[in-house]
């Protein structure tokens, strides 16, 4: 049995189909899976999903604000199979309280705070003047950025805190900007290690959609948290995630898809579903030389463990 540790059909792209989308990941292995909420209208769809008795399925909810919400009214677009999916959400200013109902209302179902954390990469695409580079609109993008980090920041703890306060695993989220791909990370890291993380046996998390180096997986690992793959690691262009994922222990790992997004190969460009987590799972054991079978075993129970389920 494999376990998706991380999906988005609470998500407008599985609206018309996601009966027929569950029954095809069931049918490949995937029994269980963790919708995870990025604002409070698509955290309160998780927790529907989870409680809908029509899908009968082992379905888990993740409640949490993720960082690009928190900036303006964003409008997203995405392509898969030729169809397009655009949808515009409106900046959300987040209430630690509204989150703290959710969970207290539905706690056979919520089993993770997130996904939350710090996106840099999209702060230029945000601002009114996109950024540019010339005299007059440079002071305005600086103050605009140090005001968005600072909001990111701030909301990051409060997730941090509302996980620590109800016992639930972190579901983290980190992209760093366009020139610097890893400082995100290492303003992350320096966030989680102000709370003493490693001295709470009991604190757990994930590192989702891990794309930072080395190094900071292993000081993820050493705070408590796994280390989220998905579909990226099939890429033709993944070599520095494939060397990580090569020296780190499986048991650290956990499986994800992060649907509609991040297909993996051979399906890059194609919505993205649960069912493809066995891709992700032979490719892993590719990298580490080991049998498949290996990695379905340790990494499930490594998501039992890190959300109780």
């Amino acid at each position: 049995m494999y376990i998706d540790s991380h999906a988005h059909l609470n998500f407008k792209e599985y609206e018309n189909d996601i009966k027929n989308v569950l029954e095809r990941s069931f049918n490949a292995g995937v029994k269980k899976i963790v919708n995870v909420g990025s604002n409070y209208k698509t955290s309160l769809k998780t927790i529907q999903i989870a409680n809908s008795q029509k899908l009968k399925a082992n379905l888990f909810a993740v409640v949490g604000c993720h960082p690009i919400h928190l900036m303006q009214d964003i409008t997203e677009s995405a392509k898969f199979d030729g169809k397009e999916y655009k949808f515009t959400t409106k900046k959300e200013e987040f209430n630690k309280d509204k989150y703290q109902k959710l969970i207290d209302e539905n706690k056979d179902v919520v089993v993770g705070v997130g996904e939350t954390g710090l996106d840099y990469f999209h702060l230029t695409r945000c601002h009114p003047e996109r950024a540019k580079r010339v005299e007059g609109s440079r002071k305005s993008f600086d103050k605009f950025e140090m005001t968005e980090k600072e909001i990111q920041k701030r909301v990051f703890k409060e997730h941090i805190d509302l996980a620590i306060e109800n016992n639930l695993p972190l579901v983290l989220h980190c992209r760093g900007s366009e020139d610097d791909q890893y400082g995100g990370y290492d303003e992350m890291l320096q966030i989680l290690k102000s709370y003493n993380l490693n001295l709470k046996s009991d604190f757990r998390g994930v590192a989702h959609c891990f794309v930072g180096n080395l190094a900071q997986a292993k000081e993820f690992i050493k705070m408590g948290f796994y280390i989220g793959v998905n579909g990226i690691v099939t890429f033709k262009n993944s070599n520095e995630l494939q060397n990580i994922i090569k020296k780190i222990p499986l048991k650290n790992i956990v499986l994800e898809t992060d649907c509609p997004f991040l297909a993996p190969d051979p399906y890059r460009g194609k919505r993205n579903e649960p069912a493809c987590i066995p891709i992700i799972a032979q490719k892993i054991a590719e990298i580490k030389g080991v049998d498949v079978g290996e990695v379905e075993k340790i990494t499930t129970d490594n998501c039992k463990k890190l959300f109780n389920i």
